[in-house]
């Protein structure tokens, strides 16, 4: 685990594409972050679930090249912090922000909205007209994040995952 940094830390951040190389390091990443941040709103079993279907090289394999999804990791001074990935969706008017992770202890230093701000100038240059993304109802730190960023709730939806898991969220969307 990266050493923690404060907030009067200079930090040097950096968001490159992820390589095949680099999916091992995802998937640590993944690990360590959903262990911490979700058992208080969804179970361990949906946790296990999840990690196991999203982090194999098949899945993150899909990123590779892909002219309509990307899959990037967030360094700060070369060490990976956390990740993100976002996607045109088929009206291809809007992006989909997919995930926006970061490790507990570099949470509060700008990082995040550094990883939200570059998604969605990735979107601007791609000539979507919006960003949208859906969060855990009970995700109530998440959700103050992106309201903060111009986030506007759609709709609320139940996605069923499988193995009787189900995701309950809010979908958001801010336009331009």
């Amino acid at each position: 685990m990266p050493e923690r940094v404060t907030h009067s830390t200079s930090i040097s951040p950096a968001i490159t594409a992820v390589t095949a190389a680099d999916f091992g390091t995802v998937a640590a990443l993944a690990e360590t972050i959903w262990r911490s941040h979700y058992p208080a709103m969804i179970s361990m079993a949906q946790i296990d679930f999840m990690l196991a279907r999203r982090y194999t090289p098949e899945r993150l394999s899909r990123y590779l090249d892909a002219a309509d999804c990307w899959l990037e990791l967030l360094t700060v001074d070369g060490i990976p912090v956390g990740y993100c990935s976002y996607a045109l969706t088929d009206a291809r008017q809007d992006m989909k922000l997919q995930e926006l992770y970061l490790l507990p202890d570099y949470r509060g230093l700008g990082l995040g909205s550094f990883m939200l701000r570059h998604v969605e100038a990735q979107a601007r240059r791609r000539s979507c007209t919006a960003l949208m993304l859906t969060v855990n109802k009970d995700n109530a730190d998440a959700f103050a994040v992106y309201r903060h960023a111009g986030f506007n709730v759609r709709e609320e939806a139940v996605f069923d995952i499988g193995n009787g898991f189900v995701m309950d969220d809010y979908v958001m969307v801010k336009s331009w």
